[in-house]
């Protein structure tokens, strides 16, 4: 007697089966942003994003020296103000684009380095132009220049139809505004004379806009601005304005909220006036928080102090070789200096950045 099909299954339909419906789950699971694919990252701004540019200006706010860059590659100390690597870094490797953005002032660049994205930010620079002057650092006129520099090049590499399409599909980073709120604003007075917080913060906002606007002009589309993070808790504010105990500074982390709210609102008015373009809000400020407030949770263990440095002033050539301290594991650290996260943290940072916002940038 046969047996029925409706109640005997082959055991190799069974497995096939199987294999389909893991399959299925695991490829419903991938991460969004590896269904995307842009040509290129460009970033523009401050340390955040810089990844050398300073190396390469008359410029004392430099980190091309040892430990700055023993996590990087080859334990290079690139320029970069971190242990290793920066957001800049992780976008470029996140989205399989390449292992790290190269500054745009590097002279050993090649024409598949500036095809896929490079960085024109400048460790120090800001929106105000005293915040600029203060630190003899790039600002914003110098980094859109290299950037029209950039472009020319690109056109004689690749033509014009193909320049345009790198502009109009990469994603554009800039992350600026923390020097000007954290340090020119509240770390001397020649502005607090003028400006209260609100009054100075729309003045940066207004310069903000005015850039991204320029950016466009150029060809760029898909803009994300960073926010501010939690300014009043890195490890200079609190050591300079957080008393004995070093407690997190609540009027410049309210600033900084201050700036994140108009910049956002100003974001959202730009998306709805610039034709075809994906400007892009990037939070950043409620992520870290939740680093410092939560430290054990994602298994840090110094949160107010940073690993390297002498006394509590942790910054360029306080974090050196002739460091007093300088921490065996900086994974261990939310912030690798007194101004500057490790490239762990950033690497949190990051990776939940791109999670929450590559949608956006389609």
């Amino acid at each position: 007697m046969k047996l029925s099909t409706f109640n005997y299954v082959s055991p190799l339909l069974v497995l096939l089966y199987l294999l389909f419906v893991v399959t299925v789950a695991k490829s419903s699971q991938q991460p969004t942003y590896m269904n995307y694919s842009f040509p290129a990252v460009i970033a523009f701004g401050d340390s955040i994003l810089d990844t050398g540019n300073n190396n390469y200006i008359l410029t004392a706010l430099r980190s091309n020296f040892k430990p700055y860059g023993r996590d990087f590659f080859g334990e290079e100390s690139t320029g970069r103000f971190c242990n290793g690597r920066i957001p800049s870094d992780f976008y470029v490797e996140i989205l399989g684009i390449k292992d790290s953005l190269p500054p745009y002032l590097d002279p050993d660049l090649e024409i598949e380095d500036l095809v896929s994205g490079v960085s024109f930010a400048s460790a120090g620079s800001g929106y105000d132009p005293l915040t600029v002057e203060l630190a003899s650092v790039l600002s914003t006129e110098d980094q859109l220049e290299m950037f029209k520099e950039y472009i020319g090049k690109l056109k004689g590499a690749v033509g014009e139809e193909r320049t345009a399409y790198i502009l109009e599909k990469s994603i554009v980073l800039i992350s600026m505004g923390s020097n000007d709120i954290a340090g020119t604003y509240f770390l001397t007075p020649y502005r607090k004379v003028h400006y209260n917080v609100k009054q100075y913060t729309r003045r940066l906002i207004r310069l903000t806009t005015r850039f991204i606007l320029e950016l466009y002009r150029l060809g760029a589309r898909r803009i994300g601005t960073v926010s501010l993070s939690a300014l009043g808790c890195i490890p200079m504010q609190r050591t300079v304005r957080g008393g004995i105990k070093r407690n997190c500074v609540e009027p410049v982390t309210k600033a900084a909220q201050v700036y994140n709210t108009m910049l956002n609102q100003s974001l959202m008015a730009l998306k709805k006036t610039l034709s075809g373009s994906r400007i892009v809000y990037l939070d950043v400020h409620n992520s870290l928080n939740m680093l410092i407030q939560h430290p054990n949770q994602f298994g840090f263990e110094s949160v107010d102090r940073a690993c390297c440095g002498i006394a509590s002033m942790e910054l360029g050539p306080f974090c050196s070789t002739f460091s007093l301290k300088i921490c065996k594991d900086a994974s261990k650290y939310v912030f690798w200096d007194s101004y500057h996260p490790t490239e762990r943290t950033y690497g949190i940072l990051t990776s939940d950045l791109i999670k929450k916002t590559i949608d956006q940038f389609v």
